[in-house]
């Protein structure tokens, strides 16, 4: 159960992840809900970094768990910038997590060429996203709608690999 948990649970939780994050631009979730979401992606994390290394040892399955080892310390960032209201922990959680599976869409996307084009756009709207959401905060107008978009971008690319994986694997 707990291997099929980890085999299709990203499926459901990368995109529900960036839903409840363009939710929190927009005021529709309360830094208290993002605390205890980032407390359980952080606990999540380490669960799956361990029970899934025996299975992550090679190829692009490799890459991914390093993504996903990496990312515990961006998940834990933003589980203290919310704890103590820290803006700059918050901006390493949002900026790692919309940059750091691009790394591992990369890899995917040059190891799987049937699904090139996905893998790669995905990376690249990571990227986009991330600078949209960056741009907005410099932005004299609309700046919630740019970085909604920024984070929808993120969510389409990451959704869009994670969900060819699961169906692929």
């Amino acid at each position: 159960m707990l291997r099929a948990a980890r085999e299709t649970g990203p499926a459901l939780l990368v995109p529900a992840a960036w839903a409840v994050v363009a939710a929190a631009h927009v005021d529709l979730v309360a830094d208290r809900t993002l605390l205890v979401a980032h407390v359980v992606m952080t606990v999540l994390l380490v669960v799956f970094a361990v029970t899934g290394r025996a299975d992550m040892r090679e190829g692009t399955l490799r890459v991914w768990w390093l993504v996903i080892a990496a990312g515990i310390l961006p998940a834990a960032a933003g589980t203290a910038g919310l704890a103590v209201e820290n803006a700059a922990l918050r901006a390493v959680a949002l900026y790692g997590w919309m940059l750091l599976p691009a790394v591992g869409l990369v890899d995917t996307g040059r190891r799987v060429p049937r699904a090139s084009v996905r893998y790669l756009g995905g990376a690249a709207l990571c990227v986009v996203g991330a600078a949209v959401h960056a741009a907005a905060g410099v932005l004299p107008a609309a700046t919630s709608t740019a970085a909604v978009a920024g984070v929808a971008a993120v969510g389409v690319g990451q959704s869009a690999g994670i969900l060819d994986a699961v169906v692929r694997y």
